[in-house]
């Protein structure tokens, strides 16, 4: 026969004083109060037990042996969720857009708590997941009830040069049947554009009449991809807090104007630190093929050996540049791979003719922070006065309309910042997507966990010298 456990009243007292500081102390830092509803239950748990919460500790052995694992998955996935939501998230680098800083197969423990964690805007939601539930392919989350960006108070704000979590802001609208279901705006523009073959011809038009016609391009895109269903899919919408999460670098605060010239970040007219692995694609003739040594001793990965067998230049870090100079019996000649791709950046209705190595200059929204608005500029500002901050924004009759009403300035409700990876000329960052809000923040990476090379398996492809490397570190 089970002997019943005692009830000490003092040993009870004392956990349930002790949890409900704790609980107190963590409503206070999210600043909401609601969760008072649930101290009767905490009361409950530790002094009346008038609830039967594990009734099947008492049921038949099949019943107890059941519930017993229900209990204990039921609490991790609250737990994991909790966890994630408030302190701190894993997360690993699917691509090469931060080589060398950080490589692809990177696994990092991301603070929540280093920039302040976020309400969550879309609470129901099945943990362990971003958007998409795997096998069965559907949403993995509840959009009522929705709530409106909350940021708990953090340890700091984003500073230059951070490597940032966030989720990706053009991620808001997808096409369903896409595998990568973030490039809408992209695509609309590039379906759109066989509608207008002389594009060139937009410099000899006035700023109000390019928006006009970009305009026109951008739902003639639409339209394709509507009648293309079997291609693309629906088009569907997603939350802030549910959108795909990206990993880059912070090269621009809010209210500082940026441009970047012959390769280099400028900011305030003062040229930004390049991080010390940071590459650059060069154009590269050998006399014979790398060998596995020069392979590993030059960390460079099968991606990277596609590109140079295809296309002719690959992505060097300075220090490999160098390197190679002196290598006569490999290099037959180097030589930097300019970059002239121009419409596929942001803002695809600009026509700057910006290009990834000479953009801008640009100022970054800073909150509470006006701009005068004008057809020149209103590209650049478009998404986030309309997308991000939630205006009707129209243009008529040779005036801009922000809520139905004519204006020529508008004053940002959050602070704005750019995000480049550190493989400049193989990163899709804030030069095709443009600013990312800070609702859209999610942490900052603390260290690496784990590191597995995707080019070799088993103990061979862990790279043990780079797990608990501090990302703070990798400048």
């Amino acid at each position: 026969m089970v002997k019943k456990q005692q009830f000490d009243p003092k040993v009870q007292w004392a956990k349930f004083i002790g949890a409900l500081a704790l609980y107190l102390l963590f409503l206070y830092w999210v600043g909401s109060w609601w969760g008072l509803l649930v101290i009767p239950f905490i009361y409950d748990v530790y002094i009346t037990k008038k609830i039967k919460w594990q009734w099947w500790k008492e049921a038949e052995k099949p019943v107890k042996f059941v519930m017993s694992w229900i209990d204990a998955l039921v609490f991790a996935l609250v737990a994991v969720y909790f966890i994630n939501q408030f302190f701190f998230q894993n997360y690993v680098i699917p691509s090469s857009s931060l080589e060398k800083s950080l490589l692809t197969g990177d696994y990092l423990f991301v603070s929540k708590v280093s920039y302040g964690p976020r309400i969550p805007q879309t609470p129901l939601t099945m943990p362990l997941t971003q958007h998409t539930l795997p096998v069965v392919e559907c949403k993995s989350y509840i959009e009522w009830p929705h709530w409106d960006y909350r940021r708990v108070k953090g340890l700091g704000q984003v500073q230059l040069n951070d490597i940032v979590v966030f989720n990706y802001p053009a991620g808001d609208t997808i096409c369903t049947a896409l595998q990568y279901q973030t490039e809408y705006y992209n695509l609309c523009y590039g379906y759109g554009y066989p509608s207008y073959p002389n594009l060139p011809e937009l410099d000899s038009l006035s700023a109000e009449k390019r928006l006009k016609v970009f305009s026109e391009i951008y739902e003639a895109g639409k339209n394709v991809i509507k009648q293309n269903r079997q291609e693309f899919g629906d088009i569907d919408t997603r939350p802030t807090d549910r959108r795909e999460n990206y990993v880059k670098r912070c090269v621009g605060l809010p209210g500082q104007t940026l441009q970047i010239k012959d390769h280099v970040v400028y900011l305030d007219g003062k040229a930004n630190k390049e991080p010390d692995n940071v590459q650059y694609t060069y154009d590269l003739k050998l006399k014979r093929h790398f060998t596995e040594e020069e392979l590993e001793e030059w960390n460079i990965t099968s991606e990277e050996l596609v590109s140079l067998n295809n296309n002719g230049y690959m992505p060097l870090t300075g220090r490999v540049v160098e390197a190679l100079k002196k290598r006569t019996d490999l290099l037959e000649s180097i030589a930097f791979h300019y970059d002239t791709e121009t419409w596929s950046l942001y803002p695809q209705n600009g026509n700057y003719h910006w290009t990834r190595d000479n953009y801008g200059p640009i100022w970054i929204p800073k909150k509470g922070a006006s701009i005068n608005l004008t057809f020149e500029n209103l590209p650049m500002y478009e998404r986030c006065i309309r997308a991000y901050e939630g205006n009707d924004l129209q243009v008529r009759d040779g005036k801009i309309y922000i809520n139905g009403e004519a204006t020529n300035k508008y004053t940002f409700k959050m602070d704005y910042y750019w995000m480049m990876g550190d493989n400049r000329h193989n990163s899709a960052d804030s030069r095709y997507w443009g600013f990312v809000p800070e609702d859209h923040i999610v942490g900052k990476p603390i260290f690496i966990w784990w590191s597995s090379d995707p080019d070799r398996r088993g103990f061979a492809g862990i790279r043990w010298n780079r797990i608990g490397n501090i990302v703070d570190n990798i400048k």
